[in-house]
């Protein structure tokens, strides 16, 4: 009973904070259920991104109505991010964990500074970064982060649409919408390779949602002027950590 609570404490936790920020929290619940909870990396993995899902359900719909999704970058992104979950998944067993946690650690470091970069070099004259490519990059990386290792691949689609000049709660708003899109195909492919362990999924999807229901209702009061400028300082240093870490 009091591992099942702290699983809900933990994922309201995870849940606000990351619909918060822009992410599904996958790498987060990856660490708690196989550091904390000692799962397996295959259940973990499936057990991970199948728990983000309501979360990011509602955090969507309710970014929705507020009328804060950027559909046209999101479906852009979605072009090249749902063949690279297909692609990922089917080269996950083939891919060295330890050539696997050194391109994504980097491209969390990489991402996570420029994103704090672009905070500290701001020009008010210049114009944002607008490009018809970057949109697919960053939803190709964050795909593959998603079907190799079952994460949610928050980290590129947030830096990618922060630096195209999304304002901090567009960037949630379209992120939480694109992984969803990618989770649910996610989720499909994972059940195949990993069991779920719902012993500690329920617990984590029953805080991760009601956290998720508060997010967007936090977002919409405190992202504005120096509270987006410390959301994104607290985006561009998570992702340098979480690069970090996954390098060690």
């Amino acid at each position: 009973m009091l591992q099942f609570i702290l699983l809900i404490l933990i994922g309201l936790l995870v849940g606000t904070f990351v619909i918060s920020t822009g992410g599904g929290g996958g790498s987060i619940y990856l660490g708690v259920l196989t550091t904390i909870f000692g799962l397996a990396p295959a259940a973990a993995a499936a057990t991970s991104i199948v728990t983000a899902l309501p979360a990011l359900a509602i955090g969507s719909w309710l970014y929705y109505r507020q009328g804060q999704i950027n559909f046209h970058l999101g479906n852009t992104m979605l072009v090249s991010a749902i063949p690279a979950v297909i692609i990922g998944s089917l080269l996950a067993p083939y891919i060295p964990t330890k050539i696997y946690s050194l391109i994504i650690g980097l491209i969390l470091i990489v991402l996570g500074l420029q994103i704090l970069y672009k905070l500290i070099a701001k020009n008010k004259n210049k114009a944002p970064t607008q490009s018809k490519l970057l949109p697919l990059v960053f939803g190709a990386l964050s795909g593959l982060m998603v079907g190799i290792a079952g994460l949610s691949g928050g980290g590129p689609i947030m830096a990618g649409l922060l630096m195209m000049g999304a304002t901090m709660i567009n960037a949630s708003a379209t992120s939480s919408y694109v992984l969803i899109c990618m989770s649910i195909v996610g989720a499909l492919l994972h059940l195949t390779g990993g069991h779920i362990d719902w012993s500690a999924g329920i617990g984590l999807m029953i805080g991760a949602t009601t956290g998720a229901a508060l997010a967007p209702r936090l977002m919409k009061k405190f992202a504005t002027g120096r509270g987006e400028i410390i959301l994104k300082i607290v985006i561009g240093a998570l992702l340098v950590l979480l690069g970090v870490k996954t390098l060690y």
